[in-house]
């Protein structure tokens, strides 16, 4: 295994840290504050096709987030014992996923500074993708 100094090391272990942090503080609030969430979604929404599907969006996302940022630490660790990239790779493919489903909702209730935001991430995790190839 490469020293753990060495860029060509550490990316990959940044790169599971950056999207632990970003999808499992995202899951973790919508699970802690869902009343808050869902009421502010609802206003968000309430004038779009997926006004009465809200909740079961939510729930959809926060789940698919959680599972982005558990495979995302998963992937840390087996990258650490193992040295492969296997599970940060799954991670990130999850967080894509993630990203594209919440860009969805930005553009289907105009929210186009917040789609702005969403795409700059996919940016990252595009970036990302493409150092893990």
């Amino acid at each position: 295994m490469e020293v753990v100094h060495e860029l060509s090391f550490m990316l990959p272990l940044l790169i599971a840290a950056f999207f632990s942090i970003v999808f499992l503080q995202s899951a973790i609030d919508k699970i802690v504050d869902w009343k808050g969430n869902l009421g502010w979604l609802k206003g968000h929404f309430e004038k779009t096709p997926l006004s009465g599907m809200v909740p079961v969006l939510l729930g959809t996302v926060t789940v698919v987030e959680l599972f982005a940022g558990i495979l995302s630490v998963i992937g840390a660790i087996y990258y650490v014992m193992k040295g492969s990239t296997f599970w940060i790779s799954q991670g990130l493919i999850v967080a894509m996923i993630s990203l594209l489903m919440l860009i969805f909702g930005q553009r289907i209730a105009k929210d186009y500074d917040g789609a702005k935001t969403i795409a700059i991430y996919f940016g990252v995790a595009l970036i990302s993708a493409m150092i893990l190839k």
